[in-house]
């Protein structure tokens, strides 16, 4: 197996390159694995059957290398989760969406016979009228506001439209809920690490939490498995944000949403942050994602229980503790 990577140097695609390479030792044909990324430095061992290729998921030449090393599996992890301060929703949009089409086509231009492919529980949306739990029919609405949300809804509907038109590329479609681990630094564990935890009046801001190691080997077994389709990636329950202020020994500070969002109005166009008023939503309706299917027709069951996980990585960050 053939096997090509992008955005292997993010963190859950180093982590990726890292277990690919251990289970190379246990098979008698080992897989060969072609690592992307932007980045000329890799974030990853390389062997004889690991290499790293510097590449824009928006190149022209990710075809030519499709061809070349005979790919016949994509896992496509390739996407702006936390944009900079000097961002802008044209760049974003240029890699999310523009770069997630240039592989989907180069795909199919080189016969790759499996694509796997990182989305998320923020395809849904985050809207009032949420389902209590979500499951994987649930609509597709994204937010336009919110950049990822909305280009993870796009690039979605492209998917759907390349499972008509290319039955032959196969699709493993991870819908990822908020990733906890011991190394994972992101705009969710920064809430945690405040003196106060930011809370929305009238919501309870429900989250649902994945151990990071559980979402590589899902990616594994999307790999390696016979099984295609899409798959909410969560752990069992959730915790909601006053429960996790108990465990954190901290208060929850309750601002009117509409305070919320006159002051990131302001401080973003001030340049002051990169998070604007679309935030708001993102903590007050989180989408509750459900696994069953992922336990039953995917046959993965997430290691820890969300409560689970964030019991673990709590009693491993510092920076959560209450003073």
């Amino acid at each position: 197996m053939n096997i090509l990577i992008t955005g292997a140097s993010g963190y859950i695609g180093s982590q990726l390159v890292h277990l690919l390479r251990k289970k190379n030792e246990e098979l008698t044909q080992p897989s060969k694995i072609i690592a992307t990324d932007l980045r000329e430095t890799p974030a990853y061992d390389l062997d004889e059957f690991t290499e790293h290729v510097r590449m824009d998921v928006r190149s022209e030449d990710i075809s030519v290398l499709m061809k070349e090393k005979a790919i016949d599996t994509v896992v496509h992890l390739a996407t702006i989760v936390t944009p900079g301060k000097k961002s802008n929703r044209e760049f974003e949009y240029s890699v999310d969406v523009l770069g997630t089409e240039n592989v989907l086509q180069a795909c199919v231009e080189s016969n790759v016979k499996r694509i796997i492919i990182s989305s998320s529980g923020a395809a849904y949306g985050y809207h009032a009228d949420n389902p209590e739990w979500i499951n994987e029919d649930t609509a597709l609405r994204g937010n336009e506001e919110f950049a990822y949300s909305d280009h993870k809804r796009i690039v979605e509907e492209m998917l759907e439209m390349y499972r008509e038109k290319h039955p032959g590329l196969e699709q493993v479609i991870f819908r990822i809920g908020a990733i906890l681990g011991k190394g994972v630094d992101n705009q969710i564990t920064k809430l945690f690490e405040k003196r106060y935890l930011l809370g929305i009046t009238g919501s309870d801001s429900p989250f649902v939490f994945i151990w990071d190691e559980d979402v590589i080997g899902c990616m594994v077994k999307g790999i390696y498995g016979e099984e295609v389709g899409i798959y909410n990636v969560a752990g069992d329950g959730t915790l909601t944000i006053d429960q996790i202020a108990e465990k954190l020994n901290k208060k929850v500070v309750r601002i009117p949403a509409w305070l919320i969002k006159g002051t990131l109005f302001i401080l973003k166009r001030l340049r002051l942050t990169q998070y604007g008023e679309e935030q708001v939503n993102f903590l007050r309706y989180r989408p509750v994602l459900l696994n069953e299917r992922l336990k039953n027709e995917f046959d993965y069951i997430p290691t820890y229980t969300t409560e689970e996980v964030f019991d673990m990585v709590m009693n491993h960050k510092k920076t959560w503790k209450s003073g």
